[in-house]
């Protein structure tokens, strides 16, 4: 069950290394950057299990009909960076300036968003596990979590990666959070889209 835990967390959680490594991107040099983003990844995945038990145990906090409207969560994330980046695109100092880093709401906001399929795929593996089941794939899930951040961190870091994020990063960070939201929004059918 172990190793089936392992392949359905990467499958459903590949998208969220690239995010990852543009959070680390985005606070490179400031202190504390990799607690925070590992906190704010616990709080959203926390987050994720919590909804995926509740919903296999048959106490749903969410409706279905409100998950794809959790891709509003990123996709105002987003924006708000895109105005950042756009405020401080003429400033002669590295691209950062303006932006406080990655806070570990956002980091939360953001993978818990993103983990709206998570949810969908979580909750009948979770049903049929039992008890026993939902509590080995939870545990696996959370210390993979950590090797997520991990990888994203370690990805950030290379050079070439790190050249190129820290040139493009504060572009990227927009328009992946913002095409996050629209998937999510869009996949999901809100607002009849």
């Amino acid at each position: 069950m172990v190793l089936l835990a392992v392949g359905l967390f990467a499958v459903t959680n590949i998208d969220d290394i690239l995010i990852i490594a543009l959070f680390f991107a985005q606070g490179a040099g400031r202190p504390h950057t990799t607690r925070t983003i590992a906190v704010g990844q616990y709080l959203g995945f926390a987050g994720i299990l919590a909804v995926a038990v509740a919903a296999a145990l048959g106490a749903t906090f969410l409706p279905d009909a409100a998950i794809p409207y959790l891709g509003l969560l990123p996709l105002a994330l987003g924006v708000k960076a895109a105005i950042q980046s756009w405020r401080h695109r003429g400033d002669s100092t590295d691209s950062s300036v303006g932006s406080s880093g990655p806070r570990i709401l956002e980091v939360a906001a953001v993978t818990f968003a993103n983990g709206g399929d998570n949810i969908g795929v979580y909750v009948p593996v979770f049903a049929t596990a039992g008890i026993g089941g939902m509590v080995t794939y939870a545990l696996v899930f959370l210390v993979l979590v950590a090797v997520w951040v991990a990888a994203g961190r370690f990805f950030a870091t290379r050079p070439p990666i790190a050249e190129a994020l820290s040139r493009w990063g504060h572009i990227l960070l927009p328009v992946v959070l913002i095409g996050i939201g629209v998937l999510i929004l869009v996949e999901g059918g809100a607002f009849g889209l």
